[in-house]
């Protein structure tokens, strides 16, 4: 018989038990049924570590496909610091195979309180698979796309580039940023009791996405012959900078734009950033005589002067405005077909006084310069064109030979199409699809017509005017052997920093289209400060020929034409 005392003790034994089995249970409840997640979340962190897939970048094709930015994989090197047991050890050991210095990684791997860090990113396979060799506790590999232009300079400009975590940085990389990115996927890597990596993968908590394609406007072909005749030039010519811009007249599409300086984007840091602007849209000049298409487009349209009525040009000097205006060479009487010819400034200001600030400015405005055309690549700037309002005395001689105004290459692009295609204003571009990596169209682009500028009839006669310029006028160097080639030649003085025009620093200029009767292309070619010569009729005229003559007969082959004289890109 048990006393009471033992009684006592034994109840307090057993309700103590009763209560741990009571607490544990609760305990488990709570664990196990009711806060759960927590618990598996903590047991994931243990034995399993989140990585990240980079999707690969959508690809930047020519019109006929052809690769101007791609991406391929390649094997990086990253390490969980906290579980790295000595990081001089293998820092040693990982420095030869890396090109690091130990040191570097001996810091990188010391960093305890990080869970992660990159120790090299896309290294060659022959260094993954030392790698991988090793089995180095806390170092592990992961796939990487890396970005790569197969053309080198060609086209750096309108592409742009990509950094390296796959950020576009320039040109269309950049516009398009987000639909060339695609979305990151993540997955689980399983870890040992002694938390190393064991190369086990769980399913994918998500995908990678891949980024979307683009297909250019660009023909890669007549980019080359665009970019070696700028090049030759901007040399030659000793030039502070060049662009040309290559264009179908009839749908605005882009298939030639190159800069110079220019840069390989491959290696786009080994450049200065002033190079990688896209001066075709970035850059804005005075056009100089270029602009007098415009002055003549509104003249006729207007019907304020007919086409064999003489002008006197003064012989040169003209006192008008509070200045003297003078013409390159002297001229006595002129027809207005002649004024273009022949690039006079007076007979050219003697038909805009007759058409007033009013009616100057409207044009301007139609032919699209002042404002940007859209064309899509980033920067680009929309000139300066004043109201009428704030124009001074002499605006009115200065403004409709190309003064007091200023363009872009694309712009004056654009204008010089509206008389190559018959009087529309079409909005330049350069993207002609958007794809999915299946290569099914997303987004097809198609021409956009701004507005009609001028009648037909007036851009024939326009037409036949600027056949002129380069027949018997100032662009002599621009005829196209086999070809009747139209254009116009500019000579524009730059501002000094004091205000006044300089006589040491200009901005040469052609600007035309090919075949007259059925104009397939629009060339613009400018030469920034080009010295000892800097005519444009000298020095940029024979770019057009150069590129005319070699693009029409690449396109004479049938590359993307039914013929070079009437047919359809």
């Amino acid at each position: 018989m048990l006393t009471a005392a033992q009684k006592t003790r034994v109840t307090l034994v057993i309700m103590g038990f009763l209560m741990i089995a009571t607490s544990l249970w609760t305990r488990l409840l709570w664990i196990q049924v009711l806060h759960p997640n927590h618990w598996i979340s903590i047991a994931r962190r243990q034995h399993l570590q989140v990585l990240e897939l980079p999707p690969v970048r959508g690809a930047v094709l020519d019109r006929h496909r052809r690769p101007l930015a791609v991406s391929i994989r390649l094997t990086s090197v990253f390490a969980d610091p906290r579980h790295v047991k000595n990081p001089e050890g293998v820092a040693q050991r990982l420095a030869p195979v890396l090109g690091r210095p130990a040191a570097e990684l001996r810091g990188l791997l010391s960093q305890k309180d990080h869970g992660f860090v990159w120790l090299a990113r896309r290294i060659p396979n022959q260094a993954a698979q030392r790698i991988r060799q090793m089995r180095l506790l806390g170092v592990d590999l992961v796939m990487e796309p890396q970005r790569v232009y197969p053309q080198g300079y060609l086209a750096s400009h309108p592409v742009g580039f990509a950094g390296l975590d796959s950020q576009g940085l320039e040109g269309l990389e950049l516009t398009y940023d987000r639909l060339l990115k695609g979305e990151a996927g993540w997955r689980w890597l399983s870890r040992d009791a002694r938390r190393r990596p064991v190369g086990a993968w769980e399913a994918p908590m998500a995908a990678p996405r891949d980024g979307l394609d683009l297909v250019l406007t660009l023909d890669t072909t007549i980019q080359f012959i665009a970019e070696e005749a700028l090049d030759r030039a901007y040399r030659q010519h000793h030039a502070k900078g060049a662009s040309i811009v290559v264009m179908d007249p009839r749908t605005g599409e882009i298939l030639a734009l190159a800069n110079r300086p220019t840069f390989d984007p491959n290696r786009f840091s080994q450049a200065p950033p002033d190079v990688w602007r896209n001066r075709a849209v970035t850059d804005t000049f005075e056009p100089g005589s270029v602009f007098k298409i415009v002055t003549a487009a509104v003249a006729l349209t207007k019907g304020a002067v007919r086409l064999d009525e003489k002008f006197f040009c003064e012989n040169g000097a003209y006192p008008v405005g509070g200045h003297v205006l003078h013409d390159h060479q002297p001229h006595g009487w002129l027809t207005f077909r002649e004024v273009i010819t022949h690039s006079s400034n007076i007979g050219t200001v003697k038909v805009a006084m007759r058409l007033g600030p009013d009616s100057i400015y409207q044009g301007i405005q139609a032919f699209g310069f002042g404002v940007p055309t859209g064309v899509g690549l980033p920067g680009e700037m929309g000139g300066v064109t004043k109201p009428p309002s704030q124009w001074s005395r002499p605006s009115i001689t200065a403004i409709p030979i190309g003064q007091e105004v200023t363009v872009t290459a694309v712009q004056l692009a654009q204008g010089i199409s509206v008389v190559a295609n018959g009087g529309l204003l079409m909005r330049p571009w350069i993207v002609r699809e958007i794809l999915q990596p299946s290569s099914a169209v997303v987004q097809g682009m198609k021409p956009q017509v701004v507005r009609r500028v001028i009648p037909s009839e007036i851009a024939r006669q326009l037409r036949e005017i600027l056949a002129g310029v380069i027949e018997e006028g100032t662009g002599k160097m621009a005829q196209v052997p086999g070809y009747r080639a139209a254009g116009k030649t500019g000579t524009a003085q730059k501002v000094e920093p004091s205000g006044v025009y300089s006589h040491s620093r200009f901005v040469a200029s052609f600007i035309g289209f090919v075949p007259v009767e059925n104009p397939l292309l629009t060339i613009v070619v400018i030469l920034d400060e080009p010295h000892p010569l800097y005519f444009g009729g000298v020095v940029a005229a024979p770019v057009f020929r150069e590129v005319a003559t070699e693009a029409l007969a690449y396109l004479q082959q049938g590359n993307g034409i039914r013929t070079a004289r009437n047919g359809s890109y």
